[in-house]
């Protein structure tokens, strides 16, 4: 049996989950020219956005994917408190060049606890709890997100197996339970700040994301006038 029929086997008794897609469409950006295609998980409502690079993968290669948990305040505001949005460009900037699909995944704020619960997280970190801490603090899951609508959404569009954008091992491991296969796990490490060092610590510590980070030095910032003590952490990958 080749690897693409045990995969349809193991498809085959798996129930799908059921999304729809909307027309594709050029999408020009400062990272290039990509498609871009919506998509509606049909379970939850929610709205997903595929941004593909319109060439075809580097030396025949799987293609990378990167899952992207919408960070209203890292992706839009450039938050210091964490590395969303830097991970965002990186992944643009890396699937413009090698080919690939970047699914942006909207309503998984903080982690799947939403935004309002996030800030509430940030007040109970700036009182000295790490991020996994807070989120017990508020009685809500460390991690609360679900990837099988983009499971579904890659299996729509053909990316049965990829090279995964991401220091997280459990996007790995979730996406292998959905039936993608991920022959590769290709890292999205950037500078850490004074801001997010200790919450990317506490990532790698609690966890078990792939980060570097003793081998990196924080990027300098300037000071802000209301920012604490104690370094702000918290976010996703």
């Amino acid at each position: 049996m080749t690897a693409s029929e045990a995969r349809k086997d193991v498809t085959a008794g798996r129930r799908s989950h059921p999304v729809s897609g909307g027309p594709v469409v050029q999408l020009p950006s400062e990272f290039g020219v990509f498609v871009a295609q919506a998509w509606t998980d049909l379970v939850t409502g929610i709205e997903h956005l595929a941004v593909s690079s319109p060439i075809p993968p580097v030396d025949g290669k799987a293609p990378l994917v990167r899952l992207h948990s919408e960070c209203l305040t890292g992706d839009v505001f450039g938050s210091y408190r964490c590395d969303c949005g830097e991970q965002l460009a990186y992944a643009l900037e890396k699937i413009s060049e090698e080919g690939g699909t970047l699914l942006y995944l909207r309503g998984q704020e903080g982690r799947g606890i939403g935004l309002a619960n996030k800030i509430k997280a940030y007040a109970l970190q700036e009182a000295g709890f790490d991020t996994v801490e807070a989120n017990e603090q508020l009685g809500l899951p460390v991690d609360a997100r679900c990837y099988n609508a983009a499971a579904q959404i890659l299996a729509e569009l053909g990316l049965h197996e990829v090279r995964l954008l991401s220091n997280n091992p459990d996007k790995q491991n979730r996406l292998a339970d959905a039936g993608v296969t991920v022959v590769e796990m290709v890292p999205t490490e950037v500078p850490s700040r004074e801001q997010n060092i200790r919450y990317l610590q506490t990532k790698k510590d609690r966890m078990d994301h792939r980060l570097v980070l003793d081998s990196q030095e924080a990027e300098p910032v300037a000071a802000s006038p209301s920012a604490g003590p104690a370094p702000f952490q918290h976010e996703q990958d």
